[in-house]
């Protein structure tokens, strides 16, 4: 984390999204809006959507006050992202066509956000930003992804045993997050990757896929990741390679 972003997690924040967001659930549009509002509730990095309630197409029922009285950790991992709320506010029920959606708005006690309600993200089943769909979580305006062809010599190891060696590499840059340095699948020695049943979802990156490195015998899992089918940012480093630096040995020239 950065010493700006470090300084701005212990306080509610929040932004005018300027674009049309839908949530949908089970067929059913839950809230349209034009005048959407981007929140980060305090030791988050990752924000949510707060929706003026008269925007809301289905009922808000069954209020139950939220008063957190400790902070989480410093910041919440993405997967936790909309687990619990970190500010004070009413939890309230959605009455769709599919059945209740139980906790899935939540009012501020913020003066500023008194007519808005953020959506739970998991509680829909499509988030759609104009007419594009949104996969994780909210595009954040703060944040960006830098992806820089280079010609620093990256070799990957795990004890004595080489699993790639690159002088093309791609560096990319993103908000919050280390750098990570994707490789070219020729400079990468494929035969001592598996593929693993892991995979996870960026909001700018799109899908990744997983590999686990063998290396005399043993597995290390979940070693490495691609995405073949990128989101427009991730489009750079389309099905290159990148290895978790934690996991094996990555040394930059």
């Amino acid at each position: 984390m950065d010493e700006w972003s470090m300084s701005q997690l212990g306080s509610l924040r929040w932004a005018e999204a300027r674009r049309r967001v839908r949530a949908r659930a089970a067929g059913e549009t839950i809230a349209d809006s034009m005048s959407a509002r981007l929140v980060w509730e305090p030791h988050r990095v990752v924000p949510s959507y707060a929706v003026p309630i008269a925007h809301f197409q289905v009922p808000l029922t069954d209020p139950r006050a939220i008063s957190p009285v400790a902070p989480p950790r410093p910041w919440l991992d993405p997967d936790d992202a909309f687990a619990m709320h970190t500010t004070p506010g009413t939890a309230w029920t959605l009455l769709t066509a599919g059945g209740p959606l139980v906790d899935a708005a939540f009012t501020l006690d913020d003066p500023d956000l008194a007519d808005f309600a953020i959506i739970d993200w998991a509680a829909m089943a499509e988030w759609i930003e104009e007419q594009q769909v949104v996969v994780a979580h909210p595009h954040d305006p703060f944040q960006r992804i830098d992806c820089l062809r280079s010609d620093r010599h990256v070799v990957v190891s795990v004890g004595d045993v080489v699993l790639a060696d690159s002088r093309h590499p791609i560096l990319l840059l993103e908000t919050h997050l280390p750098p990570r340095w994707y490789l070219p699948p020729d400079d990468v020695r494929l035969e001592r990757l598996e593929p693993s049943p892991t995979s996870t979802v960026c909001a700018y990156k799109g899908q990744a896929s997983y590999f686990s490195a063998r290396v005399h015998g043993t597995v290390i899992q979940d070693a490495a990741w691609t995405y073949r089918h990128p989101l427009h940012d991730g489009g750079p480093v389309r099905e290159m390679i990148c290895f978790y630096d934690d996991r094996v040995s990555v040394r930059v020239g």
